[in-house]
C-alpha cells in the first residue's frame, strides 16, 4: 500500500458521543549496535525494550483485533528503532539474550520453590519470557516491523515517523538543510518500511520552532504534536485551546497539542497511577540483589552488575525499607481499576468540553511507549483494560487518531505555535546547557560542511559517493538528542559522550580524505558495516 489515505472506515458521532480520545505511543530508541563486541551493555537497552514494552504491546494489540475490539491508536515509531527491528545482527543477540533469560527464570523457579510469595512471579517470569520468545521466533518470525505494518494495514494503529535519528531540531534552525535531511531521510525510511508515505510526524522531544512547518509540508507531513504551551502560547490564541487542532500560518500543516490532565494521571510516578505501591517496583532487580557468583553469568561480564528484568518486589510505600513481595493478581486488579478511572475522568472531561465548544473535543494523551511495561510493568494491561472498557462500558468517548480527527473536521483554525519542546522546563534546557552545550559547535560546524560537500559533489559516483553518504549517516547519528538528554541526567555520560566523539571525528575524517584524495576504501568498509543505518541513504538531502 503506497497510498497516504488511511481507512476511515468510523461511524460518525451518534448523539450520546462527547469526544475523542486520541492515545499517541513514541517508540524510540537511539541507534545502538557494535559488531566490533561480543557483548555490549548499552545494546540491553533494545532488548529489555523487546521483552517488557513492544513484544507485549504487540500480544495486547494483536489479541484486541482477534477478539474484534475496535480501537484506533497512533504511534510513532522511529527510523533508529526501525532499523534496529530490521538488523539481523541485533535478531540474532536478542534471541541469545531472550534464552539466557528463560534460563535465568528456570533457576529462580527452582531456587524460590520453598518460598511461594517469591516462586510465583519466579513462574509468572519463566513463563512471560517464554512467550516472548515464542512471539519473536514463531508468531513475527523475528519480523516486528510486518508485525507493526499489518496493524496498520488492518485500520488499528496509525503509525507516524519521527526525525531521523531523532535529532532536536530547535538547535538547527539556523541550518534549514540540516533539518530538512532529519525530516527528508525519516520520511524516505518510513515510507521504504511501512510501504505508504506519512501523513504525519513526532518531532523529537516535541521540539518546534515557528516556521519548522514549511519543511514538514515540503515533505509531504500533514501533521505533528507539541507539547501544550506549544498550543496555548499560540498566536492568536486558539479559540479551542488543544481540544481541537490548528492550522500553521506558514504552510497548511495540522498542530495537535498534548492534554495535561491525561497526562498526569499516567506520566507521574507521585501522582500518577504508576507510583501505586500494589505496582511492581522498578529498582529492587535480583542482578543487584542476589549473590554475584549465582547472577555472574546474566549481567554483564565484566562483572559489573545490571537489570536482568527479574523483580520480586511491590512500590509498597514512599521510603519504606522493606518492600512487600509482588502480587500479580492484586496489580492486575489496580490496573483494571485504574482504567475505569481513567475512562471516568475522560468521559466527564469530554462531557464538559463539548458543552462549551461547536464540535466534539479530542483529548490528545501522548506518552513514551516504554512506559508501558519497561518503566510501569502492568502499563500494557492497563492499556488493554482501557481499550475494552471504551468499546463497550460507555458511549461518550471514542478513540480516534489525527488523521481520523482532520477527516471529521478538516476546518480549523489558523495560528502560528510557540517555540516549545515536552521537555522539563519546556523549552531547550535539557539539550542545551553546560553539561552538554560543547557539542553543538561541533554539530553547527560539521552541518555546514556536509552542505558544503553535497553542493559541491553534485554527481559523485562510486567510492566518493559511499564517502559522502556515510559523512551524512555518521552526522545524522552525532544528532541524536538522546546523546545530550544522558549527559544531562548523569547515567551512562561516558557512553553517550564517546557516541557524540566518535561520530564527529569518523565526520571529520571522511571530510578530510576527499579534501586531500586520500579516501580509505577499507575504512569506509568499516562504517558502514559498524554504523549501518539507513542503506538508501542519499547525501543529496543536505543540498
Amino acid at each position: 500500500m503506497c497510498s497516504k489515505h488511511y481507512i476511515h472506515d468510523m461511524s460518525q458521532p451518534s448523539k450520546k458521543t462527547k469526544g475523542f480520545l486520541c492515545l499517541v505511543l513514541h517508540a524510540h530508541l537511539p541507534f545502538v549496535r557494535h559488531p566490533e563486541c561480543e557483548y555490549m551493555m548499552e545494546e540491553n537497552w533494545f532488548y529489555e525494550a523487546l521483552t517488557e514494552t513492544y513484544l507485549p504491546l504487540l500480544s495486547v494489540f494483536q489479541n484486541l483485533k482477534n477478539d474484534n475490539v475496535p480501537f484506533r491508536i497512533t504511534m510513532s515509531i522511529t527510523p533508529p528503532l526501525c532499523a534496529m527491528f530490521g538488523d539481523e545482527l541485533l535478531k540474532e543477540r536478542y534471541s541469545r539474550h531472550i534464552n539466557k533469560l528463560i534460563e535465568l527464570a528456570g533457576k529462580e523457579v527452582d531456587r524460590t520453590i520453598k518460598h511461594p510469595e517469591f516462586s510465583q512471579p519466579a513462574m509468572m517470569y519463566l513463563e512471560r519470557f517464554s512467550f516472548c520468545k515464542m512471539l519473536y521466533e514463531d508468531v513475527y518470525n523475528r519480523d516486528m516491523i510486518s508485525a507493526f505494518r499489518q496493524l496498520q494495514d488492518s485500520g488499528h494503529l496509525e503509525i507516524i515517523t519521527c526525525g531521523a535519528t531523532h535529532g532536536f531540531l530547535p538547535t538547527m534552525q539556523f541550518n534549514p538543510n540540516a533539518v530538512r535531511a532529519q525530516i527528508f531521510t525519516a520520511v524516505n525510511s518510513y515510507t521504504l518500511c511501512m510501504n505508504r508515505s506519512p501523513r504525519g510526524i513526532w518531532l523529537p522531544e516535541c521540539g518546534y520552532y515557528p516556521g519548522l512547518e514549511k519543511i514538514l509540508h515540503e515533505a509531504g507531513l500533514d501533521f505533528f504534536f507539541i507539547d501544550t504551551h506549544g498550543v496555548l502560547f499560540a498566536d492568536p490564541q486558539p479559540r479551542y485551546g488543544v481540544y481541537a487542532p490548528v492550522y500553521c500560518k506558514e504552510a497548511p500543516v495540522a498542530v495537535f497539542g498534548r492534554d495535561m490532565e491525561s497526562s498526569r494521571q499516567v506520566w507521574s510516578a507521585e501522582a500518577g497511577y504508576p507510583g501505586n505501591p500494589l505496582y511492581r517496583d522498578f529498582y529492587r532487580d535480583i542482578g543487584f540483589d542476589l549473590d554475584m557468583d549465582y547472577i555472574k553469568p546474566y549481567v554483564d561480564p565484566i562483572g559489573i552488575r545490571i537489570h536482568t528484568g527479574m523483580k520480586y518486589y511491590r512500590i509498597t510505600g514512599k521510603g519504606d525499607q522493606k518492600k512487600l513481595p509482588y502480587n500479580r493478581d492484586l496489580a492486575m486488579r489496580t490496573a483494571n481499576e485504574h482504567a475505569g478511572n481513567f475512562m471516568f475522568n475522560r468521559e466527564k472531561q469530554a462531557e464538559y468540553l463539548s458543552s462549551i465548544m461547536d464540535r466534539n473535543p479530542l483529548i490528545v494523551a501522548p506518552y513514551d511507549a516504554e512506559l508501558f511495561g519497561h518503566w510501569w510493568y502492568e502499563g500494557p494491561e492497563w492499556l488493554n483494560y482501557l481499550i475494552r472498557k471504551i468499546a463497550f462500558e460507555q458511549d461518550a468517548i471514542h478513540l480516534m487518531t489525527p488523521s481520523d480527527y482532520l477527516y471529521l473536521y478538516p476546518k480549523n483554525q489558523v495560528c502560528e505555535p510557540s517555540f516549545s519542546s515536552w521537555g522539563e522546563g519546556g523549552y531547550s534546557d535539557v539539550w542545551l546547557r553546560e553539561d552538554n552545550d560543547w557539542i553543538y559547535r561541533h554539530l553547527h560546524r560539521i552541518e555546514e560542511r556536509m552542505v558544503e560537500y553535497a553542493t559541491k559533489y553534485e554527481n559523485a559516483d562510486g567510492l566518493l559517493r559511499r564517502t559522502l553518504n556515510q559523512m551524512a549517516r555518521e552526522l545524522l547519528l552525532a544528532q541524536s538528542s538522546d546523546w545530550a538528554f544522558i549527559m544531562k541526567t548523569g547515567t551512562m555520560v561516558q557512553y553517550a559522550v564517546r557516541r557524540t566523539k566518535e561520530h564527529i571525528a569518523n565526520f571529520l575524517r571522511l571530510y578530510d580524505d576527499i579534501k586531500f584524495s586520500r579516501i580509505d576504501e577499507n575504512f569506509i568498509n568499516l562504517l558502514e558495516s559498524h554504523n549501518n543505518i539507513f542503506p538508501e541513504m542519499d547525501y543529496h538531502v543536505f543540498r
